[in-house]
């Protein structure tokens, strides 16, 4: 039987925390990342990094948790209901990144291990993660990259692996009250444990540090691109857009409420500043209107 190591996972997803704040540090230029370190009542913690009020980002959070217990959070069990009954473990990073210019896009990334054990069964256990960019003036050439940043850290992995997990982030990060994509997509994947550990393992560490690679160079080559207050309305608007699924559906944000996380770590997704107005129309024509028409709909990049 293949050996699970879950203290190898957790080695790298506490340095790959580390890896990320320091190139976001770098890429900010001004601010730094503040640390809490949390503990969970009914078993681990986490420490949770952000980055507030900075030259290129309003606000970074960096999360990384390893929480653990014997009862299973209801919407983990209404998942895999054969989880019941079982010890867990859950631990992962997750990040969102909010920039201060309309031109930067947001940007999530996350990758995760659960697993749940039981005397004289075998575990249960399965990674999951993945990306997704949100822009709000959108340039065709970033998401190009975006994309092809995807394909290549998908590409050792299998000639379909590429086109399963986009398909299933433009599904996933789908507003349905909306009719419309979060944003432009990624890569997103879930109960991956099909390929083995060894393997799903190198894939969730190809995921995680791939990030910084399709993400970096657009913050490279947008963070001074000149805007004003009308762009900067926008951008507020359409983060409500996240707010909306993040507390609606996703499943990340269920989890850790419903196991006991950290509110301000879990909610720490959230932007400092949105808006919402009321039955908002986009101008024809418009470079507000060209990312309702051309972007926020599943695209083949």
């Amino acid at each position: 039987m293949e050996t699970v190591d879950k203290h190898r996972v957790k080695a790298f997803l506490m340095a790959l925390q580390d890896t990320i704040c320091q190139k976001l540090t770098t890429l900010d230029g001004e601010a730094e990342f503040q640390q809490d370190e949390w503990q969970r009542e009914q078993g681990g913690g986490g420490r949770s990094r952000v980055l507030k009020s900075g030259r290129v980002f309003e606000q970074a959070g960096v999360n990384f948790s390893h929480v653990f217990g014997t009862k299973m959070p209801a919407s983990a069990t209404a998942h895999r209901p054969e989880l019941a009954g079982r010890r867990f473990e859950a631990m992962g990073v997750s990040l969102v990144v909010h920039p201060n210019n309309p031109y930067v896009p947001t940007s999530h990334a996350n990758v995760r291990f659960f697993i749940a054990e039981k005397e004289g069964e075998a575990p249960i256990w399965w990674f999951g993660g993945g990306f997704d960019l949100t822009p709000f003036y959108p340039f065709e050439e970033d998401c190009q990259h975006w994309h092809q940043v995807a394909k290549q850290i998908c590409q050792p992995f299998g000639d379909e692996v590429y086109n399963q997990h986009k398909a299933w982030c433009d599904k996933y990060f789908f507003l349905p009250h909306r009719n419309e994509t979060r944003g432009v997509g990624g890569l997103f994947f879930d109960d991956l444990n099909e390929w083995g550990f060894e393997r799903s393992f190198e894939y969730i560490q190809a995921v995680g540090k791939g990030y910084l690679t399709a993400y970096s160079p657009i913050v490279e080559a947008r963070a001074e691109t000149p805007f004003g207050e009308h762009e900067r309305q926008f951008q507020l608007y359409r983060r409500g857009r996240y707010v909306e699924f993040n507390l609606v559906y996703d499943r990340g944000t269920l989890f850790g409420l419903q196991s006991g996380g950290r509110t301000e770590s879990i909610l720490m997704s959230m932007p400092p500043l949105v808006r919402w107005e009321y039955s908002y129309e986009p101008k024809a024509g418009s470079p507000e209107a060209k990312l309702y028409s051309d972007y926020l709909k599943p695209r083949d990049w």
